[in-house]
């Protein structure tokens, strides 16, 4: 959350409430919204780290809201975030350690974890092709993030056949 938040800063300041509302209307409903209170934890660290200052600003009606602007050293910060390469692969998956574990256990069967898997996979599709249907077309990054995740479930899936096969 620290670097997204950065990011939205990068365009001018802000406050806690607008920086959530500026995420969700970024990345639609498939990414998982985070809590206002989280924000402003957040929004708590990177002020005490140096990377964003903030300001408290007087509302009449209102109390008064603390508005965020990012430094310098938070201008490199994703300077450098946005030169990165992710190079993890996913090895460290759960359901692989499972499906590794199950039958030295022998608590589990090896094929019904795949099958069980299978149809946790296939309802997450099926759910998010009714996200992308009911997503704002014009939202581009939205639809590229439910086509990524829908592309990401499908290796999975063949991955799974692939363990079946293998283990049959």
């Amino acid at each position: 959350m620290r670097l997204p938040l950065l990011a939205l800063l990068a365009r001018g300041p802000a406050h806690g409430y607008e920086l959530k509302q500026d995420l969700e209307q970024l990345l639609g409903a498939a990414y998982p919204q985070p809590n206002v209170g989280q924000i402003y934890v957040t929004l708590g660290r990177l002020e005490k780290t140096g990377l964003i200052a903030g300001e408290d600003v007087e509302q009449s009606s209102r109390p008064n809201k603390k508005v965020y602007h990012l430094t310098e050293a938070g201008r490199e910060a994703l300077r450098v975030w946005f030169e990165e390469t992710e190079d993890e692969p996913r090895v460290r998956d759960e359901f692989f350690m499972k499906l590794a574990l199950a039958s030295q256990t022998g608590l589990a069967d090896q094929i019904a974890l795949i099958n069980r898997q299978r149809r946790q996979y296939l309802n997450t599709m099926r759910d998010l092709s009714k996200l992308a249907a009911a997503e704002n077309r014009d939202n581009r990054i939205a639809q590229l993030l439910i086509e990524g995740a829908m592309l990401h479930l499908q290796a999975d899936l063949d991955w799974l056949e692939r363990c079946q096969e293998e283990l049959e």
